[in-house]
């Protein structure tokens, strides 16, 4: 059996119980502001930006560290162009030919969406967020990897809230299915696309459904035992 190696916890730091209590709640009033936007400005984001809060998604746990995720980033107003002729394509399945069926489409009514994505050509940047089943800890390995959509889905918590903290807004877009965006980002077959993820400032008058403000409270998502 192959031995593993361990080192130092390296850059650990605790602050004092009043200060951690401080910290959580500041982290809190921070994310709480946090809204999925569909009205988005044209206005450039500089690249390194996404650099930055995609190397934050990076350092998420997964499955034996094999890190399962590729973030194709669309800046080209051609591709993006491409995006929303497929996507729209899908979403009017979806939508108007009424594939999502009755209760789907009932639960989003309050959100006001439809089979129009606009947003997918006005932002700046589109995050084709991809889940690797094959792959491993370094580039180029073929293993099967592990715990992929727990994996993936912590990271995109994690690019999420890079973006808000450095002062953008996101929509987490999802038509389905999204195989086009393996051929439009070169992808293989063996990567599911899981996420489109929009992003970039909010447009002028930019307004959020009332909807989307309800949160359930602390008693009503956590237990103590």
């Amino acid at each position: 059996m192959q031995q593993h190696e361990s080192l130092p916890l390296p850059d650990y730091q605790e602050y004092p119980v009043e200060q951690m209590l401080d910290r959580s709640k500041a982290f809190y009033d921070q994310i709480r502001k946090r809204h999925t936007v569909r009205d988005f400005s044209d206005r450039a984001v500089p690249r390194e930006i996404i650099d930055e809060c995609i190397r934050a998604a990076g350092t998420a746990p997964s499955g034996a560290n094999h890190q399962p995720w590729h973030f194709a980033v669309i800046g080209s107003d051609e591709v993006k162009a491409e995006v929303r002729e497929k996507a729209e394509k899908e979403e009017r399945s979806f939508y108007d030919e009424k594939k999502a069926g009755p209760e789907w489409l009932d639960a989003l009514a309050p959100l006001g969406t439809d089979s129009h994505k606009p947003y997918l050509q006005s932002a700046p940047w589109l995050i084709a967020i991809f889940a690797e089943r094959r792959g491993g800890i370094e580039a180029g390995m073929d293993r099967k990897n592990y715990y992929v959509p727990e994996s993936v889905g912590i990271a995109t918590g994690f690019l999420i809230s890079a973006l808000h903290n450095a002062g953008l807004v996101t929509l987490t877009h999802t038509p389905k299915p999204m195989n086009f965006l393996n051929d439009i980002c070169q992808r293989p077959a063996t990567d599911k696309p899981y996420i489109l993820l929009v992003t970039g400032f909010p447009g002028e008058g930019a307004t959020i459904p009332h909807h989307a403000t309800v949160k359930k409270s602390l008693e009503d998502i956590a237990s103590y035992w």
